[in-house]
């Protein structure tokens, strides 16, 4: 996550991670792994690692770059990515899943990390944790590989929530601008709503309504409102920060790396047809390396729920040692940030305002990103 600018160093302070090492579809060794990287990049981030003890201890025990750093919290009960998020809630108090968010509820550690079922951890985060005052649905906000000079794009929503009306939209905008700013450094964020298209009569009554009440939030909570965008936008140049609802944010992300999946398979298709093929794919061996770098998603992986009183990080549940240690990297990066306390702070100098456009907000040079 080389995006995120200028948070690179740990602090004095040790970073403590919370990690579910039981998500994903790799199980724990891949976790580990990524632990491991990580540990290695920032010899300065502790971890509490929730799962089965003594199988944790055997995976950890092997990882020089993780020994003293890591307390092993024994839960036995898994989440499955078929669980659903309503057995959970009633059924997974000794999870790991559950565990994980628990430490960053108890103030233990600052993040939360897990590879495990989306669902079942946005249902357990909005229990536990609880949403910050004012925020009606909490959003999963996703770096976006881009043609800005920052080289990614925030999107939000991507799936915690299929629905949202034109307010919740504007919490999104809200909640985008504020992630932008910490996490990419943008002074001030340019904000576009995905629509069918740019005109401002098309799309649904909600994006309508949501357009207008972005525009009249923007100067107030200085960013700038470019109005509508459309799928083309969300890698280009237009904005930083592309608004939509988690149904369309969903489907957008998913065909987006199964584009990127597709490229990288026709590329290996395409160089190895023909002894003169393969030929050129040695000679453009470097520039083939950085493309690969440039679209592979295990490079940009972690999801951030945003809305809750406590950050976490949602890791794709297919993700290896290199996507975790992404993910972790992000989570770290975070942290260093005080994106949390940020953002709480943000929505809470706004909140009357986001209930009652009319009513003016005060800020000055020392408001919250």
């Amino acid at each position: 996550m080389t995006s995120l600018q200028d948070h690179n160093k740990v602090g004095p302070t040790p970073i403590v991670l919370s990690i579910d090492a039981m998500g994903g579809d790799l199980g724990p060794e891949a976790v580990v792994s990524g632990m491991s990287r990580s540990a290695k990049a920032l010899p300065d981030i502790r971890f509490i690692v929730h799962g089965p003890e003594q199988k944790l201890s055997r995976l950890i025990d092997r990882k020089k770059a993780l020994a003293g750093r890591c307390e092993i919290r024994d839960s036995s009960g898994v989440v499955s990515m078929e669980d659903k998020p309503s057995h959970i809630m009633r059924h997974g108090q000794d999870t790991s899943m559950w565990a994980a968010i628990e430490s960053v509820r108890d103030k233990e550690a600052t993040v939360a990390v897990s590879c495990g079922n989306t669902g079942a951890l946005m249902a357990l985060s909005m229990i536990r944790l609880r949403r910050l005052p004012g925020v009606n649905r909490p959003a999963i906000a996703i770096l976006w590989p881009s043609r800005n000079p920052q080289g990614f794009n925030v999107m939000l929503d991507v799936g915690a929530d299929v629905r949202a009306d034109a307010r919740d939209l504007l919490q999104y905008a809200l909640m985008g601008v504020s992630y932008a700013r910490n996490g990419l450094d943008l002074e001030r964020p340019r904000v576009g709503l995905l629509n069918v298209g740019t005109e401002e009569h098309k799309g649904k009554a909600e994006l309508k309504e949501a357009h207008e009440l972005i525009g009249q939030m923007a100067e107030k909570a200085q960013f700038d409102f470019v109005g509508f965008v459309e799928g083309g936008d969300i890698p280009g140049q237009a904005c930083d920060v592309i608004v939509t609802d988690g149904f369309t944010g969903n489907v957008a992300l998913k065909t987006g790396e199964g584009t990127a999946s597709l490229i990288g398979d026709r590329l290996k298709e395409a160089f190895a047809y023909s002894p003169l093929s393969r030929l050129a794919s040695l000679l453009a061996l470097t520039s083939l390396r950085r493309l690969k770098q440039k679209i592979d998603p295990r490079r940009v992986n972690g999801g951030v729920f945003l809305g809750l009183n406590g950050t976490v990080v949602k890791s794709h549940g297919s993700a290896d040692a290199t996507g975790v240690a992404a993910a972790i990297q992000l989570a770290v990066q975070l942290a260093q940030s005080g994106f949390s306390e940020r953002l709480a702070a943000r929505l809470a100098s706004i909140t009357e305002t986001v209930s009652d456009t009319d009513k003016p907000t005060t800020q000055d040079e020392e408001s919250p990103k």
